[in-house]
């Protein structure tokens, strides 16, 4: 059986690469709203990113508890403890530190 950080990077490796940078940028940003991340991406992505297409991520992301959303007087976006581990997982995925049972040494 998986543990839930497991589950999380599962689920976050089954993610396109911009929605995985989505995330990314929200957890180098911190609490934002929709645009300034949208212009993050839209900075990266040389074939521009869809500011609709953004929000929908948005929305997929708090429905997969990656993401919470808060709204005052404007909305904003902040990545959950999964959120955050579930990045921290991909990346030591990444450089090659994540464990796996029953792997070579």
């Amino acid at each position: 059986m998986s543990s839930p950080t497991e589950r999380n990077a599962t689920s976050l490796a089954n993610l396109s690469a911009t929605h995985r940078d989505l995330l990314w940028v929200l957890s180098q940003t911190g609490p934002s709203g929709s645009r300034p991340l949208h212009h993050a991406l839209t900075d990266y992505y040389t074939d521009g990113v869809d500011h609709t297409r953004v929000c929908d991520t948005l929305e997929e992301f708090i429905e997969l508890d990656l993401v919470t959303k808060h709204t005052h007087d404007t909305t904003e976006y902040r990545l959950t403890e999964s959120g955050r581990r579930a990045l921290s997982a991909r990346q030591a995925w990444q450089a090659g530190t994540h464990n796996v049972s029953g792997g070579r040494e």
